[in-house]
């Protein structure tokens, strides 16, 4: 029983060794070119919002087709994107979905579709 201890406390300290040896997950979020794209338009060195829609819808049909989610906001910017390219349906859509992707951002989503409706409704 002596040889049977030792073989054990081996063999618990390999599988422990081993397990922390797994490759760690990937990344949550897909961000893409999102961040540099968004840091650009605040600094106002960017390019126009159609050039950000092609750029930001190119890699956001890239990542559905891996699986991957794109993070809070991406959907949100380029509603805005499309709203500033006087595209208000397309902006609406994007709003819609990002509410349906982050639940959490619900209010503020609804608040900015609630005011493109009433700016539509405008005579």
């Amino acid at each position: 029983m002596r040889g049977a201890a030792p073989r054990l406390l081996l063999g618990l300290a390999l599988a422990s060794l081993l397990a922390g040896c797994q490759t760690p997950p990937g990344p949550l979020y897909d961000w893409g070119p999102y961040q540099p794209a968004l840091y650009e338009q605040f600094k106002g060195t960017g390019n126009g919002p159609e050039a950000q829609i092609g750029q930001l819808e190119a890699h956001l049909a890239v990542a559905a087709s891996r699986g991957h989610a794109v993070p809070p906001g991406y959907r949100a910017q380029l509603g805005y994107l499309h709203l500033m390219a006087g595209h208000n349906d397309q902006a609406a859509r994007y709003w819609r979905d990002e509410k349906q992707a982050f639940p959490e951002s619900r209010v503020f989503m609804d608040f900015l579709l609630d005011n493109l409706r009433k700016q539509e409704a405008r005579p």
